[in-house]
Parts: structure tokens; C-alpha cells; sequence
């Protein structure tokens, strides 16, 4: 048998009843169990010493002088020579239990205590020295305290109180967990889950993120496969078909065949190089002015660069080789397109680096700055055949950044050409 439940809501419910019930019962017994003893027996020994006051004013032939003091106390006396009383006594019982202790105490004689609990009253017998026996009759609370009970009603009221707060909360955060694994199951089967968006709690809320970016990576990663496989069908299809008539037609030359060649052998580097991904690398403590000076000098030695550097610029882990490739791919490609200028920035904060490329080419419209960011994609209206290239720099860059928990943006530069912006987290 299975003691603890299966379900997120009955074990956060229990985690939470639990504690509590073994504090409350803890406190019930330790504090008021001592506490309330100690005043059950101060009520008994007060009342019993106004009885045995009583019974000596009695004994001595002053029952006027007793039957004053039970008035004044709240106490009535009878006097009578027989009493129908039941066979058994509450001597023993938890109300009357001390006060039957202090009475045997201090009188000679025996006390019989009978306890009318629907009506509140004690009545305690007595015998005189008549053979006839003195009643006293007062309120149950002159020897015994409720607020026990109250208590009590009050630690369990208490209980259902915190379960009927707690229930809605641990519902919402439920039925959010819920959700998640619903819509994980989908996006598992290759499917939408519409209307799906983060929910509940902030923790809640970030793994709901973490797992809808999850999903747009593998959907882009997929889309990536898809379209390497076009590109190569594509992009190889017009050069073999060139050379495949040059020779047929007798009209080739070694130095075009070349030109192809190299062409076709770029392409399937920078396919293959796409495909691998990233080699597993150690992260180290990284400082980018110093490598991001070095590849701006190597890819544009015959360009203006401007950068402007922190005094101390910040140190985090990062994979240097993957990183320096990502920039290099983005300096290059700002080498590619300026005309004269290339500046680089970076800004620190405590959270984050931001590192701003920037070049005074044509730039690219916002239209398709989206698509530039797609691998295999070449834009004809920026980017001219001259220049070549597969249209994978900026998409192995962005997938470096990304796999860098950064993230990398398109924009316009002041310059007049293109702005990437690359955050990195610290």
C-alpha cells in the first residue's frame, strides 16, 4: 500500500498539513497540557479551601456566617438528611479529579462529587457531625476551564481554515504544471499547442519559457535540415550542369573548371561546417576587446575600424573558440559589405555584455532582416553573387550566440549600414 500520494497536490497539501498538525499537537500538550493542569488545580484548591472554611463555621454551630461566605462566593448551600444521589461519583472524573484530591486533604470526612454536565453545576456532599449532609452547589468553571476545548476546536479550526486558503493556490500551480506537461507532449508529437502561454509561479513561468524556446530551437534546427538540403540541391545543380556542358561541348578551360571547383568546394566546407556544429569545447574565462580587435584587424585590414572599449572590461565563461568564429562570421560579414568604416562597441553591466557590430554598407531592410538571420539564405537585393559566401554566417553565428544563452539582433546603424547587437549574459 502506498502511503504517500502520486499526485503534486496531495503531497504539496500533506507537506504543508503536516508540519503543522505536529506543531499544534506539540503545543497543545507540552504548553497548555502543563498550563491548564497548573490552573485546574489552583481553581480546586480555592474552591476546596472556601468548602472546609465552610465546614468549620458549620462544626462550630455557625451556619449563618457559612451560608454568608457561600453567597458572597457564589456557592449555594442545603443542608439535608438524605440525599437520592446516583451510585457512582465523578470523584475520579477529569473535571472533578483535583478537587476531590484537595478536599480529601483538608477535611476528615468524605467528599462525594456528582457533576451535572448539561446544566454546568458540581455538587459536592458532605456529611456533618448531624449525620446529615451539607450540598454544595456552584458552576462547573469554578473547577474546571473550557478553553481547553475551545482550544482544541480552535487548533482544528485552524487546520481547515489553512487547507480551504492553501487548496486554490496549489490548484493554480497545478493545474500550470499541468499544462507545461500537456503542451510538452505535443511539441514531443511534433504538434502545436495552441493558446499555450506561461503561467503561475515565476519558477513556473521560466521552465514554461525555457521549454517553448526549446521547441522553436528544434523547430528551427528541423527548418535548418530542410533547407540545407535545398541549398545543396540548389546550389550545387548550376555549376555541375555548367561544367557538365563545357566538356560536352569541348568549350571548357582548366581555369573556369578551377573557378568551379573552388566554388563547389566552398559551398560543401561551409555545408559540412553548418552540419557539424560546434566541437566540444571547455568554457574559460573570456575577455572579448582584445578578440575582437584581432578578427576585426585579420577580416578587414584594409577598413577603418573605430571601437570603443571599457577601461576594464568584464570576464566571463564562455567557449572562446566558438565565440571568436560567431564574431569572426559577423565582423566578415561587415567587412564584406562597408565601404569604409567598420566600429565596434561593447557595453558592461553586471548582468550582461552587449557588443554592437556596425558598418556604413547598404545595409539591409528591415523587411527581410528576419530572413537574413535563416541559414542558405542569400539576399539579392544587399548582397550580390560577387560577393559569394553560402548564407551561413550570420546563422552560425546566431546558433554560437544562442548556444551561449545570448541572443543576437539585426538593426539599422547610424552609419547607414547594418547594426548587430549581440547580448551575452554574465
Amino acid at each position: 500500500m502506498r502511503l504517500i500520494p502520486r499526485s503534486f497536490l496531495w503531497r504539496t497539501i500533506l507537506m504543508i498539513l503536516i508540519p503543522l498538525i505536529i506543531a499544534e499537537v506539540i503545543i497543545a500538550n507540552v504548553f497548555f497540557g502543563n498550563h491548564w493542569t497548573r490552573v485546574h488545580a489552583t481553581l480546586a484548591r480555592s474552591l476546596a479551601v472556601e468548602i472546609s472554611t465552610m465546614m468549620n463555621f458549620m462544626d462550630t454551630g455557625n451556619t449563618a456566617a457559612a451560608r454568608t461566605m457561600a453567597r458572597d462566593m457564589g456557592i449555594n448551600i442545603s443542608i439535608n438528611p438524605k440525599l437520592n444521589r446516583p451510585a457512582h461519583n465523578d470523584n475520579d472524573s477529569r473535571e472533578a479529579g483535583l478537587l476531590a484530591e484537595a478536599l480529601s486533604s483538608r477535611l476528615d470526612r468524605p467528599a462525594q462529587i456528582y457533576i451535572d454536565k448539561g446544566k454546568r453545576l458540581v455538587f459536592i456532599d458532605i456529611p456533618n457531625d448531624n449525620n446529615q449532609i451539607v450540598t454544595f452547589g456552584t458552576s462547573l468553571y469554578r473547577i474546571y476551564s473550557t478553553s481547553t476545548e475551545v482550544f482544541i476546536i480552535w487548533l482544528i479550526g485552524s487546520i481547515l481554515i489553512v487547507s480551504i486558503l492553501i487548496t486554490p493556490f496549489i490548484i493554480m500551480h497545478t493545474r500550470s504544471i499541468r499544462r507545461i506537461a500537456r503542451a510538452a507532449g505535443r511539441f514531443g508529437r511534433g504538434l502545436d499547442a495552441p493558446g499555450f502561454e506561461p503561467s503561475g509561479s515565476k519558477e513556473i513561468r521560466e521552465a514554461a519559457i525555457a521549454m517553448i524556446t526549446m521547441k522553436e530551437r528544434l523547430n528551427r534546427y528541423n527548418r535548418t535540415r530542410t533547407d540545407m538540403l535545398n541549398a545543396v540541391s540548389h546550389d550545387l545543380k548550376a555549376p555541375l550542369t555548367r561544367m557538365r556542358l563545357a566538356v560536352e561541348t569541348n568549350s571548357a578551360s582548366k581555369k573556369d573548371l578551377l573557378q568551379d571547383i573552388d566554388r563547389m568546394t566552398e559551398m560543401v566546407n561551409g555545408y559540412l561546417a553548418f552540419a557539424r556544429g560546434e566541437m566540444p569545447e571547455i568554457e574559460q574565462a573570456t575577455e572579448l576587446p582584445s578578440m575582437l580587435l584581432r578578427i576585426a584587424r585579420d577580416a578587414a585590414p584594409d577598413k577603418d575600424i573605430k571601437t570603443d572599449f571599457p577601461d576594464n572590461p568584464a570576464q566571463f565563461y564562455a567557449r572562446p573558440m566558438a565565440l571568436a568564429r560567431a564574431f569572426a562570421n559577423i565582423i566578415e560579414n561587415a567587412a564584406r559589405y562597408a565601404k569604409k568604416t567598420i566600429r565596434i562597441t561593447e557595453n558592461d553591466t553586471p548582468e550582461q555584455i552587449e557588443v554592437i557590430i556596425e558598418d556604413d554598407g547598404p545595409g539591409i531592410p528591415d523587411d527581410k532582416k528576419r530572413d537574413a538571420m535563416r541559414p542558405f539564405v542569400r539576399l539579392d537585393e544587399s548582397r550580390s553573387e560577387k560577393t559569394g559566401g553560402t548564407g551561413l554566417g550570420l546563422s552560425i553565428a546566431q546558433t554560437a550566440i544562442e548556444n551561449h544563452g545570448g541572443q543576437m539582433f539585426l538593426e539599422n546603424s547610424d552609419l547607414g549600414g547594418l547594426r548587430v547587437r549581440v547580448v551575452l549574459p554574465i
